[in-house]
């Protein structure tokens, strides 16, 4: 079992001096992220922490949610952010063709999960969405920025990286990066439709893709040949670090789905008014794990080492 992290005032002088090296490395790749996307034309919004609407988690909303968090204000129910996903379809539509934020959200995961040392019910997600683009066009947007990280990383932090001792397992992935589609995996992992999310991240040496993964409602899916048009990016040891894809946009489409997921059209409203009147424009994206993405470079035993103060599933700190 994964030891859990402890409160800054708890931690060894020792321990304490790893933490301030990983905040050193996370100021520099939140730098750099912000610096490159800016560069590239993106507008920085403002996050967004209550709404009616969020993300459902749908396909399987009860396989790690404990429970969602609700409150009335002014006489209407609001819930935290679980993902901007409706949010982002709808400012790319309407105001910002390409833009990110850094959204903080909150999902509280199922008390077991506090030992995969991968999960946290409170984490902040680097959400972008272009208008138009296609799949490939975020992929290889994701894979050249991803490795322009990494190679920065390692000049900006590397005495960090190499006291962390990642600065030579911390390599520079190479481009293009792998692609399966999730069906080919299945043969490999035993016919099971999830085995090769735990066991993939151990056959790897560098970050790889799965595309087409059935999701939530709003990602497309053909309605010809039922794929989805979607993307995890998967990193060495431990796992998914981005999730994205294409997105519905027709109003006939996304009122199918939601029925076939037996989701409320209401906690969806705008979204389906702007679909009925055209004004939702298609549109790809994805949202980075900030949380996730610093693990695996710094390499940490537990997701809760690079929080200044840990979330961890089960567990309540002081702070």
């Amino acid at each position: 079992m994964k030891e859990m992290p402890k409160p800054l005032e708890e931690l060894s002088s020792q321990a304490l001096l790893r933490k301030q090296q990983i905040g050193r490395v996370a100021s520099a790749t939140l730098r750099y992220l912000t610096s490159a996307f800016s560069s590239r034309g993106f507008d920085w919004l403002l996050p967004v922490v209550l709404s009616r609407s969020t993300d459902p988690l749908w396909p399987d909303p009860d396989n790690s949610i404990e429970k969602r968090l609700e409150v009335d204000i002014y006489g209407e129910t609001v819930r935290t952010m679980m993902s901007m996903i409706v949010h982002k379809q709808v400012a790319c539509s309407i105001a910002y063709p390409r833009f990110f934020v850094l959204s903080p959200n909150v999902r509280i995961e199922k008390r077991d999960r506090k030992t995969t040392g991968w999960h946290t019910y409170e984490f902040t997600q680097f959400d972008f969405e272009i208008r138009g683009a296609s799949a490939e066009e975020v992929m290889g947007l994701i894979e050249e920025i991803l490795v322009g990280l990494i190679r920065h990383l390692r000049k900006e932090v590397k005495s960090e990286l190499v006291s962390l001792g990642r600065f030579d397992p911390l390599k520079v992935p190479k481009r293009p990066f792998t692609v399966h589609d999730r069906r080919s995996l299945l043969p490999k992992y035993d016919g099971d439709e999830w085995e090769w999310e735990t066991k993939l991240p151990q056959d790897i040496e560098y970050p790889v893709w799965v595309t087409n993964i059935p999701m939530e409602f709003y990602d497309f899916e053909s309605p010809k040949s039922g794929r989805w048009d979607n993307y995890d990016l998967i990193v060495p040891r431990y796992g998914e670090i981005l999730s994205g894809g294409r997105r519905e946009w027709e109003y006939d489409r996304i009122t199918e789905k939601l029925a076939r997921d037996g989701l409320k059209k209401e906690y969806y409203a705008l979204l389906l008014k702007l679909a009925q009147e055209g004004r939702l424009k298609p549109s790809a994206g994805a949202g980075i794990g900030l949380e996730r993405l610093l693990t695996w470079i710094v390499g940490a035993n537990h997701i809760g080492e690079v929080q200044p103060f840990p979330k961890v599933p089960g567990l309540v700190y002081n702070l």
